[in-house]
């Protein structure tokens, strides 16, 4: 049989192309998802016990016991310390700490005790704040706390941060006030009999050091100490009350640019300050050394404030660790609000007992606020530009040291 050699079929298996580019994509890609698949398995399985943060390690700390261990210690019928350990480690009685965390876990939710996603309980109220209260009192830091009431460094800082903005928020109108009149009639009173008339307080400056200062705000915040701080200005009276506070200012600041920046003479430059009647002397002779000596003994009470501030709150003593300015103004008041409220709780320890009965509201309203160009604004203008003028402060220096000269005479007269 004869085939046609144009009809005959050459095709061979091995005539199949060797390489197939389309299956080889395929099974590569398939290759590759199988390796990835393989390593998020490993990862999750490694992470499995860990937090919710990739590499946060889960500590079980038994918050329950280091909250029975917390309320056996100082807050069950009988605590296994006195209340003069208590005193010494709040800083303050237990029915002044109770009342303010009380206070605090009705105006914060964060401070009520919840339950998780397993359903077990967190952390206590009074784990929380007795974190914040430490690390005011003894400046530590959120992680020392860990051991005892069983609470992560990170939820201590949390907790220190609402637990001062929640005083702020809940004590400040009450505990960090201007005086109203009976305030000031009766601090004129004790002035005088203290034997400096016409004094109502003692202003003066405080510098809190910040270690943890931005580098572009080092200079700026860098004064005569060589290092980065803030500063505080108080108003004080002779009790340890702190009337005014005012904060933040950069370390280069000296005390006069501080008091031409605060609002202590805000409501007297805005008439609204209460009306004292008192009458003064004429000059009769020079008493300067007699007036500087006296006014150096009455001007000691703000330093003997700032002194008691410091130390029972060590946080304000020690350099400041926070990076945010704001975070320091909150702490800074809080402990100043805190301050005040011990002083009023512990009054029945100090001299003059009978001298601390504060008005807390003298019922003046605030009056609404007018962005026009009116009288009132021309007589606040007038009134500011008197108090900063300078002849006006020397004249009133004059009729201090008059003042008190005819006071003592008279009283050795008598």
């Amino acid at each position: 049989m004869d085939l046609n050699p144009y009809e005959l079929d050459f095709s061979a298996p091995f005539d199949e192309p060797l390489f197939d580019s389309s299956s080889d994509d395929e099974l590569e890609l398939t290759l590759v998802v199988a390796i990835e698949e393989e390593r998020l398995n490993n990862e999750r399985g490694s992470t499995s016990h860990c937090g919710s943060v990739h590499g946060r390690i889960f500590i079980s700390r038994d918050i329950l016991q280091g909250h029975d261990r917390l309320f056996h210690d100082y807050f069950a019928e009988t605590p296994v310390y006195s209340p003069n350990l208590f005193r010494r480690r709040f800083r303050m009685n237990r029915s002044l700490f109770l009342r303010i965390h009380s206070a605090v876990e009705a105006h914060e939710p964060y401070f009520i005790q919840k339950r998780d996603a397993a359903r077990r309980l967190g952390l206590s109220s009074l784990q929380k704040m007795t974190v914040a209260i430490r690390m005011l009192a003894y400046g530590v830091t959120g992680d020392l706390m860990d051991e005892y009431v069983r609470i992560g460094e990170s939820t201590a800082i949390e907790s220190l941060k609402k637990f001062v903005k929640a005083v702020i928020s809940i004590f400040s109108d009450e505990y960090l006030r201007s005086p109203n009149s009976n305030d000031i009639a009766r601090l004129l009173t004790i002035g005088q009999n203290r034997g400096f008339p016409r004094m109502l307080g003692s202003i003066d400056c405080m510098h809190w050091k910040w270690k943890n200062c931005p580098s572009a705000w080092k200079g700026q915040y860098t004064g005569h100490i060589r290092e980065a701080t803030t500063i505080l200005e108080a108003v004080t009276s002779y009790d340890l009350w702190i009337w005014h506070a005012f904060f933040g200012l950069p370390g280069s600041h000296n005390d006069i640019n501080v008091l031409e920046r605060s609002f202590v003479f805000a409501e007297l430059a805005q008439g609204r300050t209460p009306q004292v009647n008192y009458s003064i002397n004429a000059p009769q002779g020079n008493k300067r050394q007699l007036f500087a000596h006296k006014q150096e003994e009455a001007r000691k009470d703000v330093e003997r404030a700032f002194g008691v501030l410091q130390a029972r709150f060590a946080i304000v003593r020690k350099p400041a660790r926070f990076f945010h300015l704001e975070m320091l103004k909150d702490i800074m008041i809080a402990c100043i609000i805190l301050h005040n409220m011990i002083v009023e709780d512990e009054q029945h320890l100090y001299l003059c007992a009978d001298d601390f009965d504060y008005e807390q509201f003298d019922g003046i309203q605030p009056e609404p606020i007018s962005h026009h160009r009116t009288p009132q604004l021309i007589e606040f203008i007038q009134r500011h530009q008197s108090i900063r003028e300078e002849g006006l402060i020397l004249n009133f220096k004059r009729i201090s040291l008059s003042t008190y000269g005819n006071y003592m005479a008279s009283d050795k007269n008598l």
